[in-house]
């Protein structure tokens, strides 16, 4: 027995490190402190655990060259496992360790009795020493490589729910700015069936008949509001002017309609409409679009009044019964059906500019919120005269009216065009730009969002090989190795449970069946045997597992990551898809791929554009509201029938140039010329330069067989009335809430007249665009001279059905 005196210093010690480890582990549960004092924490855990390496090593007895290797070694790891060291920090901490190590027991024992064989008991503790931080060093680098791959694959998984949740959330945006939410729901399972399979529009139980997606509500209230004057304005406008101008006013009229719950149905030109009473029924519809009205009416006299530009608005208002919903496969446009909403429309145009046009239903349903005087809309509209319409002109409160007065203009308003005057300041109204919600994506499969699976099998290992001298270093080659193992995380789990094994087996024939001997009396006087090899199963064991669940964790985040980004890249295939609905794809891509610190309005003029309208005027007459069509419901079934059947014509090859602008009633509006770069049509050769329009002649031939298809199978006679005019256009993208993809200019009104002074069965085209026809193999013949509202008198020219190619001169249409 040994007095306590001898182990004064080793009693005193000990406890001290534990108190000191103890009160580092207090402290560093503080966060500040943590943060402000991580780096002198590692340095005192580091100086406690050499202290008492070397307590250990000189209060044992005797020295010897061995003395302490495990534990300067264990010290070695936890510098580069546990302690928050740099990789550099942790290599200059460790190389102290070690050297200090050595040289302390070089020079204590040369100093004292000799030992055989010391320098090379020495260089084994050299060696031991050296593969220990290589495999520590190895272990940190892999661990930092890990970390950072965990933090980046955390980062990624903690973001990728968030951008989901964004995609969502901008899907939704995106769908509700196109429809309302009560069409919205079912239009979204319909556009992701449409990604899945090619009978998009299809109903499921007979396949024949498209989807309709057509509500009726009653008790609701239309306005029509059309800007008095805008057509000269707008023949004086640059494109840019012209699209910031449109997308100015009608953000100013997006937002009165939001303040008296109307709902805006679309834009046609300069012309805009709205309901009341959807999609959710409203008492107080007729006073909502009268007080719209009024206030549009106000926003155009302060424009007045501010710019002396002569403009002002002529505002329609009848209240009733609408079908309203989508038709058709491409461009889908929420848009209202009904006798109402074409008395609304007469009733705009019966108007008076400056004054609210009401109806006397529309007086009825105010129940005296305002006061009306006679309209007299009869003596300006046939429609109106027709069906025995009695009309009112609204009184505003405000003040008395002042028809027809013109603002002076200011002292400023000759020296710039009025469309200037017109852009400077709505530019204070500050309207939103479209799409502003769509912000740009950015991808998930980045490379620094890339997870590296990959796994090398070609890293190295280190295996010691020392002289059996002394049997302590059998054990320790054996922890070193199993260690150095256990450490390599890019080898899978497999294969490294293979090798541990295989280290095992050769550890216990080799050593322990070899060299029993040698190891009887060591293990008898310092440790069991038995307890060894279990301690030793038992790290492997505790190892492997802790890998095992490493690595079951880290495939599970990646699993779930890989998941997310499939269904992110999803919400991003269908919000393409919805964007490409509403834009040319030309367009949409503008959108998807812009700078979006660029806030300019999207806007394109064109030298040559063909644009076409084809309608179907038997429609109106054949179009009823009864019980037995279940109030034009069948009606309006048959018309999405005639629209889909055209929008499939779209997908044909031949067609790919033709873009569908809109539908208006049972009007299909299309355009040519608008996927070409702008300023290289004139770069082309006459033919080539010239082929679409070529191309819309051909597509409105085999709009009028499609036709002629349905009523064959519908036992109607319907037929188409078709114009075609080509000529310069603007084309852009107005309107923050319901972004809209129109055209403007004198070439679409002049091809919209071509259409309304038109023939049934025939297709009318201008002077100049007979002319090019011509060129190209058509035959056209003069129908004369015709009177065109706002045109005067004009050559028109019927292009026939059966036409000559020239052949001898490649004039052939693709």
């Amino acid at each position: 027995p040994q007095n306590t005196e001898d182990h004064l210093t080793f009693l005193i010690a000990v406890p001290t490190a534990l108190f000191l480890f103890l009160s580092i582990f207090i402290l560093v549960c503080i966060e500040s402190v943590f943060k402000r004092m991580l780096r002198l924490f590692s340095l005192l855990i580091w100086a406690c655990l050499v202290t008492l390496g070397y307590l250990f090593m000189f209060s044992g007895g005797r020295l010897n060259p061995w003395d302490q290797v495990s534990f300067f070694l264990f010290i070695v790891f936890v510098v580069y496992t546990m302690l928050p060291f740099s990789m550099s920090g942790a290599i200059i901490a460790s190389g102290l360790t070690c050297l200090s190590h050595t040289v302390t027991l070089s020079v204590c024992l040369t100093s004292g009795a000799t030992i055989p064989t010391l320098r090379w008991v020495i260089l084994a503790n050299v060696i031991i020493f050296t593969c220990g931080n290589l495999a520590g060093a190895y272990h940190k680098h892999l661990m930092d490589l890990a970390l950072k791959q965990t933090y980046q694959d955390t980062c990624n998984c903690i973001k990728s729910p968030i951008k989901l949740e964004f995609e969502k959330h901008q899907q939704e945006r995106l769908l509700l700015s196109l429809l309302p939410a009560h069409i919205a729901r079912v239009m979204k399972a319909e556009i992701i069936q449409r990604l899945q399979g090619p009978n998009f529009g299809r109903t499921e139980s007979t396949n024949n008949f498209h989807n309709l997606y057509v509500q009726r509500h009653t008790n609701v209230s239309i306005l029509y509001a059309d800007i008095v004057g805008f057509t000269r304005l707008a023949s004086d406008c640059a494109p840019g002017e012209l699209v910031h101008m449109l997308n100015e006013l009608f953000g100013k009229f997006d937002q009165i309609a939001k303040e008296n719950e109307c709902m805006r149905i679309k834009i046609l030109g300069d012309c805009y409409y709205c309901v009341s009473g959807l999609p959710v029924s409203l008492p107080n519809h007729a006073r909502n679009c009268v007080k719209m009205g009024l206030d549009m009416c106000e926003a155009i006299k302060k424009v007045r009044d501010a710019t002396g530009v002569d403009i002002n608005m002529r505002v329609g208002v009848h209240s009733g019964n609408v079908l309203c919903g989508v038709i058709g496969l491409r461009k889908w446009q929420y848009d209202v059906w009904s006798h109402d909403v074409t008395l609304a429309n007469h009733m705009e145009a019966g108007g008076v500019p400056g004054r609210v046009h009401i109806s006397s239903v529309t007086l009825e349903h105010l129940k005296g919120s305002y006061k009306g005087e006679p309209g007299d809309g009869q003596s300006r509209d046939s429609y109106l005269k027709e069906h025995g319409v009695v009309t009112y002109l609204v009184i505003n409160p405000k003040h008395s009216p002042l028809l027809g007065v013109r603002s002076r203009p200011s002292m400023d308003s000759g020296k710039m065009r009025a469309s200037v005057r017109m852009t400077r300041y709505l530019e204070s109204w500050g309207a939103a730009k479209p799409f502003a919600n769509l912000h740009q994506r950015e991808s998930m499969t980045t490379d620094n969002g890339k997870i590296n699976t990959t796994v090398t099998i070609n890293q190295v290992f280190v295996v010691v090989v020392c002289t059996p001298y002394y049997t302590q270093y059998f054990i320790y080659c054996c922890i070193l190795g199993l260690v150095s193992c256990s450490v390599f995380l890019r080898i899978n789990y497999e294969l490294k449970m293979v090798v541990m094994l295989v280290a095992v087996v050769i550890y216990n024939i080799i050593i322990l069946q070899t060299h029993s001997s040698l190891l009887d009396g060591f293990n008898k006087a310092l440790y069991s045997t038995e307890n060894l090899d279990r301690c030793l199963k038992r790290m492997l064991f505790d190892r492997t597992h802790f890998y095992y669940l490493s690595g079951m964790l880290d495939f599970l985040w990646r699993d779930k990551f890989k998941r997310e980004c499939e269904e992110i890249e999803t919400m991003e295939n269908l919000n393409r898809v919805l964007l490409e609905n509403v834009l040319p794809a030309h367009v949409a891509e503008h959108f998807l791929g812009r700078n979006w610190k660029n806030e300019d309005l999207y806007h394109q003029s064109y030298e040559s554009v063909c644009v076409m309208f084809a309608s179907i005027p038997d429609f109106k007459e054949f179009y009823t509201e009864s019980d037995v069509n279940k109030e034009g419901l069948e009606c309006l079934r048959l018309l999405n029938e005639i629209i889909a059947d055209f929008d499939e014509l779209l997908s044909k090859p031949k067609f790919s140039g033709v873009e569908k602008i809109k539908t208006i009633g049972s009007t299909y509006m299309a355009a040519t010329g608008l996927n070409v770069t702008p300023g290289l049509e004139c770069a082309q050769e006459t033919d080539r330069q010239y082929m679409h329009i070529g191309t819309m002649v051909e597509f409105a031939f085999a709009l009028v067989g499609k036709l002629d298809l349905i009523n064959k199978h519908s036992f109607n006679d319907f037929r188409l009335r078709i114009g075609i005019n080509h000529g310069p256009v603007i084309a852009g993208v107005i309107g923050a809430q319901k972004p809209q993809y129109d055209i403007w200019g004198n070439s679409v009104n002049v091809a919209s007249r071509m259409e309304t002074t038109g023939v049934l069965g025939k297709i009318q085209v201008t002077e100049e665009t007979s002319d090019i026809l011509t060129t190209l193999g058509y035959m056209c013949s003069c129908r004369g001279i015709i009177n065109v509202k706002g045109k005067g008198e004009l050559k028109t020219y019927f292009v026939h059905t059966e036409m000559t190619r020239s052949l001898s001169q490649g004039n052939v249409m693709p």
